[in-house]
């Protein structure tokens, strides 16, 4: 899977959120939006950074920022994490990792000595026109959203 990198197209893609709805890249046309990838719900490095984008979205948004969450866990899974972290903005459902593929969040990774196909932490913010402005891949779940504050100029 290659890597998006700014200037480039972000594929769209409708995913079922935790709410059940339907949710379509599209339909955020117009507005900035952040894409983010996390491995999996309810461990404590994805709540750690889905407690980080909850904490920052009334500033993100006040900045024209929209949040989506995405992880191959199942929807029932995704809402229950939803819940218990009190979360604000959608967590999208990706089970077959298609939309992570596109956006070359899904590859090979290296934990404790062992190579393996997953879902690769990453952030991609794409503009009002659908264009991709930032790529960040490999992105630590803590201290993450800060970096990403500062890396689009909002601190």
């Amino acid at each position: 899977m290659s890597k998006l990198t700014p200037g480039d197209q972000a594929p769209d893609f409708t995913l079922t959120a935790s709410d059940s709805s339907a949710q379509s890249l599209a339909d955020l046309r117009g507005r900035s939006v952040i894409v983010y990838f996390y491995p999996a719900a309810a461990t404590p490095g994805c709540t750690n950074e889905a407690c980080d984008f909850r904490d920052n979205l009334n500033s993100l948004a006040a900045s024209g920022y929209s949040v989506l969450g995405v992880s191959p866990d199942k929807v029932e899974k995704l809402a229950k994490f939803a819940a218990d972290e009190s979360l604000n903005f959608p967590l999208l459902s990706d089970p077959d990792h298609a939309v992570a593929e596109a956006w070359g969040a899904w590859g090979e990774k290296k934990n404790y000595g062992k190579t393996y196909e997953g879902l690769i932490r990453s952030t991609v913010v794409v503009d009002p026109e659908g264009k991709v402005s930032l790529a960040q891949y490999n992105v630590r779940a803590t201290g993450h959203v800060a970096k990403l504050r500062r890396d689009l100029g909002l601190d």
